[in-house]
């Protein structure tokens, strides 16, 4: 692979190139210009420095020269001035020159020419054959110089592209990372096809770097067909190159122009691939095809990534819901309101939970969060909530239920802990509350207003024990509100300014409970990472 870069590397150097020459000398002009012509070069020729360089300004930027013949004395400047404002010039820098003299042919002239922007120095009367030499050294510096430097730009935009594909967060933004990842490295228009993680065919294209990348469904079969060109059921990454008739007969929306390179990957079998497609003409070489394969590679990989994340949340989810309560008990005296938000579709799934379960002591209601995100926090999440349940039926007081949660925890689940606030409302209007290291519950009384039951014990799972309930009247119209840390966490926020916010809400808000819910979730619980669990009650 190397000798192959190198072969190519070398036939690139050979390469005919275009020559601006500037001299005054009519006969000198004649001469460079046939010598060059001779050996294959284009040339074109001005009498002085101030046209040369109106010549470059106004030369679009894919169409200057390949190399600069400057005379050091020029009518109306210096040819060393001349290369200064070349070489001074972002546009032009790029640009070698050899400077040539009859006069100045000192080593102190050799030096400042070259100090001041010349890449050789020929004194005349020049050899036809040294001049020729000196043409093909300077462009072949040239040229292996502006193939480092694009190989650094492809390799910095290939990293980039890498990083984005692996940071998307859902199909769009895939799209935006895969396809314009590809119209970055080879400097160009791109195309993708791919599967969304939910199943659906998607061909998104941009018209080049840094341009906006269009996304539309496409029909599924159209994946079948262009790997049908390669890759067929195989793992791995190909690269084909498709006639514009044929690419035009499968993609008849897409805008990429003459024949196109069709790149197909595929991590494991029997998965849907990642197709990625550039105009043929932007693969100049075994570099450039092998950028395309590792953006191909990678951009399968953070779909397949991005699909088992998608697939596995869904299970969460779904594992999550069949643990929480479908709907509240009805208990004489209680009304009740209750609201369970998931995290954002990119979070982690959660543990947070909520239970009322009627009890022979009275109404008892629960509000959790296993510490954590992941499958093992909701399972441990409907392990906890189940054990709740039986050992609120068989009758037991909050701190006792604590107490056998820990001991549950311990031998089951050990190493995780889990945030408790249990609320028993009696038939005798009291509040027992025992709140086992979660945000302290909110008590509104119909005289006093709202305030926080701030005392608590240490969270579950530590393996220490719960101090008996705290027990609080509760006379007709007082209101409870319990909630998990999701809805009023903020981050660089502390805790103690969300709970006030949170009690001034409640206290400037309508009395309604499930008007309430709407109102907390509306001001605090809008594009949270974590999930948002809340309970309400008003005692009658």
């Amino acid at each position: 692979m190397r000798e192959e870069r190198a072969v190519t590397g070398r036939a690139e150097d050979l390469l005919p190139a275009t020559v601006l020459v500037i001299d005054d000398n009519e006969t000198n002009r004649y001469l460079l210009t046939s010598w060059l012509q001779r050996a294959g070069h284009t040339v074109t020729a001005v009498e002085t420095g101030r046209q040369g360089l109106e010549r470059l300004d106004t030369t679009s930027a894919d169409a200057l020269p390949d190399l600069a013949i400057i005379d050091v004395l020029l009518p109306d400047m210096s040819g060393f001035e001349v290369s200064e404002q070349v070489k001074g010039s972002q546009r032009t820098a790029h640009l070698p020159i050899i400077q040539i003299s009859a006069a100045a042919m000192s080593p102190d002239d050799h030096a400042e020419g070259l100090r001041r922007g010349a890449d050789a120095y020929l004194d005349q009367p020049i050899d036809p054959g040294e001049l020729l030499a000196t043409v093909t050294a300077t462009l072949r510096y040239a040229r292996a110089r502006r193939r480092a430097e694009r190989l650094a730009q492809r390799l910095f935009a290939l990293n980039n592209a890498t990083l984005n594909v692996y940071s998307a967060v859902g199909f769009h933004s895939f799209a935006s990372a895969a396809t314009g990842g590809a119209a970055a490295v080879l400097a160009g228009p791109a195309t993708a096809v791919f599967l969304s993680p939910h199943g659906q065919a998607v061909h998104s294209a941009t018209d080049g770097p840094q341009e906006t990348v269009r996304t539309h469904p496409v029909p599924p079969g159209l994946l079948d067909q262009l790997t049908a060109r390669c890759l067929h059921e195989e793992t791995g990454i190909a690269i084909t190159r498709l006639p514009a008739g044929q690419w035009r007969a499968l993609l008849p929306a897409d805008r990429l122009q003459g024949d196109v390179a069709l790149a197909v990957a595929r991590t494991k079998r029997g998965r849907p691939p990642v197709c990625l497609a550039v105009p043929a003409t932007a693969l100049h070489g075994t570099d450039d095809e092998q950028f395309f394969q590792q953006l191909a590679n990678s951009s399968a990989l953070a779909l397949e990534a991005l699909r088992t994340y998608n697939e596995e949340h869904a299970l969460g989810l779904a594992l999550q819901r069949s643990f929480l309560p479908k709907e509240m008990p009805t208990v004489p005296g209680v009304e009740l309101a209750f609201r369970y938000l998931p995290a954002s579709e990119h979070a982690e799934i959660g543990g947070d939970f909520y239970e009322a379960v009627p009890t022979v002591n009275g109404l008892l209601l629960a509000i959790g969060d296993v510490v954590g995100h992941s499958l093992v926090a909701a399972t441990v999440m409907g392990e906890v909530r189940h054990a709740l349940r039986a050992y609120a039926i068989e009758g037991h007081p909050p701190h006792h239920i604590l107490q056998r949660l820990e001991t549950l925890l311990c031998q089951s689940q050990p190493g995780i802990t889990v945030t408790l606030c249990l609320a028993l409302v009696t038939p005798d209007h009291q509040l027992h509350i025992a709140n086992a290291g979660h945000i302290p519950p909110l008590v509104i009384d119909p005289h006093d207003g709202p305030r926080f039951h701030h005392p608590h014990g240490p969270l579950l799972g530590l393996g220490l024990p719960h101090p008996p309930p705290a027990v609080l009247p509760a006379p007709p119209g007082t209101r409870l509100l319990m909630v998990t840390d999701g809805l009023i966490e903020v981050r660089n926020t502390t805790l103690d300014t969300s709970l006030a916010e949170l009690g001034d809400t409640v206290a400037a808000g309508p009395t309604d409970l499930e008007d309430m819910c709407d109102l907390l979730l509306d001001r605090f619980g809008q594009n949270k990472d974590d999930d948002i669990a809340l309970i309400t009650a008003s005692l009658g």
